[in-house]
């Protein structure tokens, strides 16, 4: 039987440069000190698991780090995991929290057990006792969100957890989207101090496995309900507006930390941010958008109508920030996908870049600055999912983003 006091090995294999704001960031990618964290913040285990797991990282350069963490015991039938997070602060000892006890998201550990999940949907949904509740993890951000997904027998709910002070913004973005031509999850419930929110669960198809399986999807139906959500008059301080200029910060800060000992891709990074910073600077919001529009927020319905069912940052923003973002997501996939499904996602990224112009009459190079800072924000990916050989995927994103700018 394995020592305890062995460290599992910890996979991916994967290193970041030393941040001199967190002082113990580089140990987040060392098995020993992970370990010895684990067991000592949350309790030695009866047994010592096969490997640690290094699912996701959140970071902000010198302000702030959470890594994903799973301690896996494998056996030949399944897999049992135990899930936490370690969080790192400046001038703060590293804070260990285990799913689903997560001090941003005090609904959390109610909404993901099945006897208090019940007692809660009983309170904020249902009039009459309801008893069996299965649950399911969908996505979990630690200290962000979590997504869940409550089933009752045929009745079932996309459960949306959130800091608390979240919810009132969800709720103007759902009252707003309203408007669009897009049909939305029915709001069910809401446990606004404990932030969750029961959404109906829709049926149909995801859009983006729809697309990257080859359906030559008409980029009509998604130029329309955009239009009609655009078109929604609003007042001067009435909407929360999108900070593009914050999301580029951060994903700047990022870059430059991480490729500060690597003189090909920092001069790749040059090149896109010398063109990106002074159109981000000068960038305001237009009117209503979506502010964060791709494939994946979409469902197509039986009967082939679109169903928007992500839609928390909608507010003031940039129609073609939207269509930008949407073409972004699909280059992305069309150059990291498989073979064929990145056929797929370079066939639809054309079509609706070419719908887009044609319909709206916008210039070529509004839309390509558009896409260019959202695939630059893309490019965070390779980083927080951790991916072995990110210093590749990052150089060749920021390649993305200089070819769509050129």
């Amino acid at each position: 039987m394995p020592d305890l006091l062995t460290a599992p090995p910890l996979f991916p294999q994967v290193a970041l440069p030393e941040d001199q704001g967190l002082p113990e960031f580089s140990r987040l990618f060392d098995g020993e000190w992970v370990w010895r964290a684990y067991c000592s913040r949350l309790g030695q285990p009866e047994t010592r698991p096969q490997r640690l797991r290094l699912r996701q990282l959140s970071y902000n350069p010198g302000r702030r780090a959470i890594a994903t963490c799973v301690a896996e015991w494998l056996s030949d039938e399944f897999v049992t995991q135990d899930q936490f997070a370690i969080e790192l602060a400046p001038d703060q000892p590293a804070r260990l929290f285990r799913y689903p006890e997560d001090p941003c998201l005090p609904g959390l550990t109610h909404a993901a057990s099945a006897v208090a999940a019940s007692e809660l949907l009983n309170r904020y949904v249902f009039a009459s006792p309801v008893q069996r509740v299965r649950v399911r993890v969908v996505r979990y951000r630690p200290g962000g969100y979590a997504v869940l997904r409550h089933r009752l027998g045929r009745v079932r709910f996309y459960v949306r957890v959130m800091r608390p002070e979240r919810v009132s913004r969800l709720m103007a973005a759902a009252e707003l989207v309203a408007q669009s031509g897009f049909a939305l999850p029915r709001l069910a419930g809401c446990w606004t101090e404990g932030g969750v929110v029961w959404l109906s669960e829709i049926p149909g198809t995801n859009v983006r496995r729809l697309i990257r399986k080859g359906d030559e999807l008409d980029p009509a139906p998604i130029l329309d309900g955009l239009a009609r959500l655009w078109d929604i008059p609003y007042q001067p301080n009435e909407h929360r507006p999108f900070s593009l200029r914050g999301a580029y910060r951060r994903a700047r800060r990022v870059f430059r930390q991480v490729l500060q000992d690597r003189d090909g891709p920092r001069r790749t990074l040059k090149r896109a941010i010398t063109a990106l910073d002074p159109f981000v600077k000068s960038w305001q919001p237009s009117g209503v958008a979506h502010n964060d529009f791709y494939d994946d927020q979409l469902i197509r319905l039986p009967d082939g109508r679109l169903a928007l069912v992500d839609f928390e940052e909608a507010g003031l923003g940039d129609p073609l920030l939207d269509v930008g973002n949407f073409l972004a997501h699909l280059r992305w996939s069309a150059h990291f996908g498989r073979e064929s499904e990145a056929q797929a996602s370079g066939a639809h990224h054309r079509r609706l870049r070419a719908a887009a112009l044609e319909r709206f009459g916008w210039e070529e190079r509004a839309l390509n600055l558009r896409e260019a800072v959202c695939i630059f924000r893309v490019c965070t990916n390779p980083i927080r999912h951790l991916a072995p050989d990110w210093p590749r995927r990052l150089e060749v994103g920021l390649s993305l983003v200089n070819e769509v700018l050129a």
